[in-house]
């Protein structure tokens, strides 16, 4: 199971987004993507650099924000490429 939200940060030059996929069963930060823009592509990055790092994810439940990044059809197919299943946090 991974979890998967995107949070941002106020710096001197403006605001900066990151999106974090972390990894239950280890309690690690499998896959990450900072952008200063908050758009499909942040979550889609962040997705494909986990499942880069775990290799065969196939049935893996990821559960992520509200936000329309993770509702996105580029996020959606991201997914479905990979054989995860997506369950919003409530």
């Amino acid at each position: 199971m991974w979890l998967a939200d995107i949070t941002e940060h106020r710096t001197t030059e403006g605001r900066l987004y990151l999106c974090a996929v972390k990894d239950v069963c280890s309690n690690r930060i499998v896959g990450y993507s900072i952008d200063s823009r908050m758009k499909s592509r942040l979550a889609v990055t962040a997705l494909t650099n986990a499942v880069a790092r775990r290799g065969d994810v196939a049935g893996c439940v990821v559960h992520t924000g509200r936000g329309s990044q993770f509702r996105s059809r580029k996020f959606v197919r991201a997914l479905a490429r990979h054989g995860l299943t997506a369950m919003p946090l409530s």
